[in-house]
């Protein structure tokens, strides 16, 4: 039974959102990364871009195949010349997939040369690769060598100088370009997000004491693959004990009455897009206890205090400064990013706390209109029995932020101050 037709579910009418939102417009869509992928390299002055990673092929080229498989086996690549024709290389028997996609011009037969398919013969075929990649790049770059590449193992980079190409970091024209989203990416997403928070509801409605963390958790997987959505990228679902400190995923463990349920969406829902929201639920008919509302109220608190500094404008320097300080208690076990971006995974921004700045958590940039940002909160004592996990998904517009993400917050567990 769904959570809409089950009268013990609070329903997703009554939640505020709908599983339903209208269909983006793929064409547009997938035009517009394309130009904005090409705008990057312009300004670096690149010949081109090689893109291995399966996430950057699905921006470059709006085709997909095999995504999670792909990303650990380099089955898939595409070539995308700053002017020119983009060429697409498919897995064997899989050139039809992109028929009628505009933005592909040729599909190719992808040779692989990783160790798994190649074996012995990896150096031989790796120069075979790199040859034909060199061969479009002469075609396309006007005598410009400069090509972006985002994914590459020293194998085909020692390939690729062989033939004469100037290799540059690919990630950063793909992680800058996703960044700001269209109309139609917004839509996109708003699908993404209205599976999860379906999801959500369904585990919301079906949490009782006695099931596993494993058996909660399934849930949310099936909702998002009877709507059309993709994988999830993480396990993280903690119960009791368990959710503190934050990061331990989903296990056989029993839930029992009266403990928390934290969680962490983390799901590639329909088109690709992630859904990136955090709750935490009380399992069973019982009276939340002091110190559960207590860690709640924190969390909440660190929430709504950063969202109110979101704004485009402001430097990720100064959100970390200017955020919401944690209780002393709760500093050692602080989440690791105060925002971060989200698109077809987590992406760029990363906003991370001030004093984890001068160990790489964090750096400085400027949050524009169209970026679409996920706030985090965890909230669990050094030593205490459990933690609190919240995160809301945003959209940076012209004059502040919009809100995507709405599955409501647990009342039984909030504290009088915020009913």
């Amino acid at each position: 039974m769904s959570p809409a037709s089950d009268p013990n579910a609070r329903s997703l009418v009554q939640a505020g959102f709908s599983s339903d939102p209208p269909v983006s417009n793929p064409v547009a869509l997938r035009a517009y990364r394309l130009a904005r992928l090409r705008a990057e390299l312009r300004a670096r002055d690149y010949a081109g871009l090689l893109v291995t990673d399966p996430i950057n092929i699905r921006y470059a080229t709006g085709t997909s195949n095999m995504q999670v498989w792909a990303l650990h086996n380099a089955v898939r690549y595409a070539f995308v010349p700053t002017e020119g024709p983009v060429v697409l290389f498919d897995f064997h028997g899989g050139l039809h997939l992109s028929a009628g996609i505009e933005t592909v011009a040729e599909v190719r037969p992808a040779l692989s040369w990783f160790y798994f398919i190649a074996g012995a013969q990896a150096p031989e075929r790796a120069a075979l690769w790199a040859r034909e990649i060199a061969d479009l790049l002469r075609a396309e770059g006007g005598g410009n060598r400069r090509l972006a590449v985002d994914k590459c193992e020293p194998l085909g980079v020692d390939a690729l100088r062989r033939e004469g190409v100037e290799i540059r970091d690919g990630q950063e024209v793909c992680e800058r370009a996703r960044a700001i989203k269209s109309p139609d990416e917004v839509i996109a997403m708003r699908r993404s997000v209205a599976v999860a928070e379906e999801g959500m509801a369904k585990m919301q409605a079906v949490l009782t004491p006695g099931m596993t963390e494993n058996e909660l958790w399934s849930h949310l997987h099936q909702v998002n693959i009877a709507r059309g959505g993709e994988w999830i990228e993480t396990r993280l679902l903690a119960s009791g004990r368990r959710s503190n400190p934050w990061f331990q995923e989903c296990s056989d463990k029993p839930i029992a009455a009266g403990e928390l349920v934290s969680f962490d969406t983390d799901l590639i829902g329909p088109d690709g897009l992630c859904a990136d929201i955090s709750r935490s639920f009380l399992c069973g008919q019982v009276t939340a206890t002091v110190e559960q509302k207590r860690l709640y109220g924190l969390a909440r608190e660190q929430i709504e205090a950063n969202i109110a500094l979101l704004r485009p404008g402001l430097r990720f320097a100064e959100l970390a400064e200017r955020s919401w300080r944690l209780p002393e208690t709760c500093r050692p076990n602080r989440y690791s990013v105060i925002a971060h971006g989200v698109g077809l995974c987590d992406e760029y921004p990363h906003c991370g706390y001030v004093e984890d700045n001068d160990r790489g958590g964090g750096y400085d940039g400027v949050f524009s209109a169209g970026m679409t940002i996920c706030m985090e909160s965890y909230i669990g004592e050094e030593g205490g029995d459990e933690g609190v996990k919240l995160e809301e998904q945003l959209l940076i517009t012209e004059t502040g932020v919009e809100r995507l993400s709405r599955f409501p917050y647990e009342e039984v567990l909030m504290p009088s101050r915020w009913l």
